[in-house]
């Protein structure tokens, strides 16, 4: 009797044992899934400019196409490039969208940068081609003129000045000669409008739709940059470039207007961000780049002249170890310095 309850006893454990090890095994296996899940974030900036759409799109057309990856990729609305910075800097983001001038000056510590912040480029975007317009009753025919005047310059902390003061400066404007006012680019077509401001600095994606809301309410002037104050800035900084605004483009644009890039919209990420997870991301991004363009024309610049595009911060090595995988990274352009 008792060599029997010994048994059964032995048996049971055994059995017990067995569901216990086999109910560990489960916990362990459901565990390491949840381990290998990852949540990958990507900033952009507040809804009604191109960044937040470009940015979905991104985060959409890699979450399509991640295969095996356990990837959960989402896009954020955030205030903009420099909080975007600022955020992968701590680790709050994995990806951001940004603006080219603005990451230049915060990779060197400069511009009112408290420090050097360790970001690289994954790939180069859209260009932002931007310009002053004012209305064709202001009486201000070239960037000299605003002076003494109301002028929008873009929304306060969003960093438009790292560019805006550097075109006035090759002027010979400072934001001291002007009543500077900052708006969204729809208040600024607003402001226009009743006349709070005499002109505006506007721009984006061509067509932009602030341009073509206020060319469609009044006779618009594109205030035309000086030739040779363009000639200082593309040779000062790499994120300025030539850029034509085709003829009727707008209403009432009858030439083409030689206008410039003012720092291209590019996707960037930390520099301590783990080589293979910005190869594999960048590869399902550029392989699936169609997808992005069905969401928003920028899309198109994600092609293989545009994406290596130095714009003077640093590329990833995860990125450029893809384009030199596809070709279309040159040997002679090395990582852009940020000495």
């Amino acid at each position: 009797m008792n060599s029997g309850l010994k048994l059964l006893t032995g048996k049971s454990f055994a059995l017990i044992l067995l569901v216990f090890i086999g109910a560990s095994g489960c916990s362990s296996s459901e565990d390491n899934i949840k381990a290998e899940r990852r949540f990958l974030s990507i900033g952009t900036a507040p809804p009604g400019g191109a960044f937040f759409p470009v940015g979905s799109a991104i985060a959409q057309a890699v979450s399509n196409n991640r295969g095996e990856l356990p990837w959960q990729v989402s896009a954020e609305a955030t205030k903009g490039t420099q909080e975007n910075i600022r955020r992968l800097n701590s680790g709050e983001l994995d990806f951001a969208m940004a603006n080219a001038a603005i990451s230049y000056f915060a990779v060197r510590g400069e511009g009112g940068w408290e420090k050097q912040y360790s970001i690289r480029t994954v790939m180069t975007l859209a260009p932002n081609i931007a310009l002053f317009i004012t209305p064709k009753s202001s009486g201000v025919k070239k960037i000299a003129d605003l002076k003494g005047k109301r002028v929008t310059v873009g929304v306060a902390g969003a960093g438009f000045e790292f560019f805006v003061r550097l075109i006035l400066q090759a002027h010979g404007v400072t934001y001291d000669d002007f009543k500077p006012l900052y708006n969204t680019q729809a208040g600024a077509v607003d402001m226009l409008a009743d006349g709070s401001a005499a002109a505006a600095f506007l721009g984006g994606a061509v067509p932009t739709a602030s341009i073509v809301q206020a060319s469609a309410s009044q006779d618009i002037h594109f205030i035309p940059f000086v030739e040779s104050a363009k000639q200082s800035l593309y040779e000062a900084y790499p994120f300025f470039f030539p850029a034509t605004i085709p003829a009727g483009t707008y209403r009432g644009q009858a030439e083409a207007f030689p206008g410039m890039n003012v720092g291209s919209m590019h996707f960037i990420t930390s520099a301590d961000k783990d080589e293979n997870t910005v190869y594999q991301f960048t590869k399902i991004l550029y392989e699936n780049r169609a997808e992005v363009v069905k969401q928003h024309p920028a899309g198109k610049a994600i092609n293989p002249k545009n994406v290596i595009k130095d714009t003077g911060t640093p590329f990833h090595p995860g990125a450029i170890r893809y384009y030199k995988e596809i070709g279309i990274w040159p040997e002679e352009l090395a990582p852009a310095s940020a000495e």
